[in-house]
Parts: structure tokens; C-alpha cells; sequence
């Protein structure tokens, strides 16, 4: 999130851009407070798009996601698109600090690093940035996958179609959680664990990486606009507020949809093996869990390209890359306002 990479040099002109801040330069407690109540707000907006993007990846057959939204909202109102909603909410504030945490020292240890090996400053924030959204998501992971385990039995429950569905009904998160554990054990929780770890580091790392690039990209082409318009005014240029956040946001859309279509393989089979049962096991000599048995990657795999085609991986792309859009964009000018917000030193930002 370097921003000063970004800046069009030109013999003429140049745009000034506010400097990053840094790990050090942040308030905890304000980042933390403050943090909380702005996420869980994105994650409020955002989360019906997630629940349709896991109920298509479940389903034997690929449907109109606005379709199934609206029959859901038929059938058990607005509050059907927020199921499992206060579980996710709960486990978003944890995950989320361990996350920031993570990204930010991570960042700023590797960025540092990076320039005294004598990287330029652009391709020291390309690595720092693909190096701290691979630490963070492994840190956040640790909360996340038991959350999402839990979260999306509830969002898929009484959906029709469903492949295996699982036999149990839950009253509610806490329900689903004792359900899991007594059925599973704790493992039961972290079931997906090393693929969620498979879907999301990379798929951070790819995120954070496009974001810095697409940045460049983005402030050279407004560069070039400015040069060309206003080629007789030497004077350099400061872009106000929304300039800047117009350009964060873009860039964070740009580099969430690289990052959807890229990783939605692995979190296609990602959320089956958190959601459904294996196949009946009854016969075999090593049957547990009342003839069930967890559904291996294997058979996850072989079970989606059976119903069809290898093109089943891609189910849940478009709500998918729109969450991931939109989430992204939310979440980078909330996550930059954030920390302006939390600086020490407020005025000088």
C-alpha cells in the first residue's frame, strides 16, 4: 500500500501522494477500536454475496445466483440472506486484528529489508506487500477456518440440491459448533484447514501484489492525463482526498477479480470439503460418524468434475468475483481511512 511507488515522475510535472503509515506510526488502540466497528459494518453489506457464492458451490447444478437470491427472500424473508451471520461476525474481530497485525509488521519489516538489499522502492513494496498478505492470511486462518466451517453449515441449510448435505439441522451457531465437536471432534472444526491455507495465502499474495502494481498503473495513467492537460503549469500537483481514495478503490477492484479468478478452484473444493459429507461409508470396515466419512480432496475433485466438467470449479465465480470487487474496494479506502485515522500524528496526514 506504498503509495509514494506510485508517483508519475515527469520533467514538468509531478503528483505528489501522501506518504504510507507505517506499523510504527499507528495508535493500537485506536487501529483495534476503530477497526472493529468499520468491519464488521463491510462485513454486514458484504455478506449476502458470500452466502449465495457458497450455496451455488454445493449445489449438484450451476443456477442464476440472483434467481436463488430472490426464492430465498421468498421463502424466508431478508434475514434468510444472513444466515449464519452473528457466528461470521464474531469470529471477524479476532481474525481481523490478527490479520492487520500481521500485514502491517510484516510489511514493513520486508519493505525496509527489501530496500537495504538494494530493491528499487517499487519492487520493494511488491514484495512486501505479496509477503505480508501471505503472513496475515496464514495468522487469520487460525480463526477463520473454524468460523467458516460453522458459518456455512448455517448459510447452506435447507438449501435444495445440495451434494452429501450434511443430515444434521442447527438451531443456531452455537448449536452447530457442539453438533461439530460431538460428531467430529475438534478436528471437525478445522476441516479444509490446509486447503483454506492452500486458497487464501495465495490468493492474499496475488491480491496485495496486484493492488501495488495496479496502483502504478492507475497513478501513471493519471500522470500522463495531468501532463497532457495542463502541459504549461510546472507547479507539482497534489490529488485531494477522493482523487486518492478513487484510485484505491479501482485498484483494489482490479486486483480482487485477478486474485477470484485465480484462486476459485481451490476455494470451490474448499467449501465442500467445509460443508458437506463424504460418501456412504457404511459398508467399509473403517465406517464412522453413523456411516459417513469427511469427503477427501481426491473425491471432492473427482465428485465436481463428475456433476460438470472441470468448468464446476468455476461455480460461484461471478458472485464470487463481485464479493471480492466489492469487498476489496470496501475494504482497502476503509482500511486506508483507518489508519489515518489511527496515525499519532493526525494532522500531518
Amino acid at each position: 500500500m506504498n503509495l509514494s511507488v506510485a508517483e508519475e515522475e515527469s520533467s514538468a510535472q509531478e503528483i505528489h501522494i501522501p506518504a504510507d503509515i507505517n506499523w510504527e506510526m499507528l495508535d493500537k488502540s485506536k487501529f483495534f477500536v476503530l477497526g472493529a466497528a468499520l468491519f464488521s459494518g463491510v462485513s454486514g453489506a458484504l455478506y449476502p454475496a458470500v452466502l449465495m457464492k457458497t450455496r451455488q458451490q454445493v449445489c449438484h447444478s450451476q443456477g442464476s445466483c440472483i434467481r436463488g437470491a430472490f426464492t430465498l427472500v421468498r421463502h424466508e424473508g431478508l434475514k434468510g440472506l444472513y444466515r449464519g451471520f452473528g457466528t461470521s461476525l464474531m469470529g471477524t474481530i479476532p481474525a481481523r486484528a490478527l490479520y492487520m497485525t500481521a500485514l502491517e509488521v510484516t510489511k514493513s519489516n520486508v519493505g525496509s529489508a527489501a530496500v537495504r538489499l538494494g530493491f528499487t522502492e517499487a519492487k520493494a513494496a511488491a514484495v512486501a506487500n505479496a509477503v505480508g498478505g501471505l503472513s496475515a492470511a496464514m495468522a487469520a486462518q487460525l480463526v477463520w477456518t473454524p468460523v467458516d466451517v460453522v458459518s456455512q453449515r448455517l448459510m447452506v441449510q435447507g438449501s435444495s440440491g445440495l451434494v452429501n448435505a450434511s443430515r444434521c439441522n442447527y438451531v443456531n451457531g452455537f448449536d452447530a459448533f457442539r453438533k461439530i465437536v460431538r460428531a467430529d471432534g475438534p478436528k471437525g472444526l478445522y476441516r479444509g484447514f490446509g486447503i483454506s491455507i492452500l486458497t487464501y495465502a495465495p490468493s492474499n499474495a496475488v491480491w496485495w501484489t496486484s493492488y501495488s502494481v495496479a496502483q502504478r498503473m492507475v497513478w501513471g495513467g493519471i500522470g500522463c492525463y495531468v501532463c497532457k492537460k495542463d502541459e504549461e503549469n510546472s507547479n507539482a500537483i497534489k490529488p485531494d482526498g477522493k482523487t486518492i481514495m478513487a484510485v484505491q478503490g479501482v485498484s483494489a477492484a482490479i486486483a480482487g477479480s485477478v486474485s477470484a479468478l485465480i484462486t476459485m478452484p481451490l476455494d470451490t473444493i474448499k467449501t465442500r470439503l467445509q460443508v458437506l459429507d463424504g460418501e456412504d461409508s457404511s459398508n467399509s470396515n473403517n465406517s464412522s460418524n453413523n456411516g459417513k466419512r469427511g469427503p477427501s480432496i481426491g473425491q471432492t475433485v473427482r465428485n465436481l468434475v463428475r456433476e460438470g466438467g472441470w468448468t464446476a470449479c468455476y461455480r460461484g465465480l461471478g458472485p464470487r468475483c463481485a464479493s471480492m470487487s466489492m469487498s476489496a474496494t470496501t475494504m482497502i479506502t476503509t482500511y486506508e481511512f483507518l489508519k489515518r485515522l489511527s496515525a499519532k500524528n493526525h494532522d500531518g496526514f
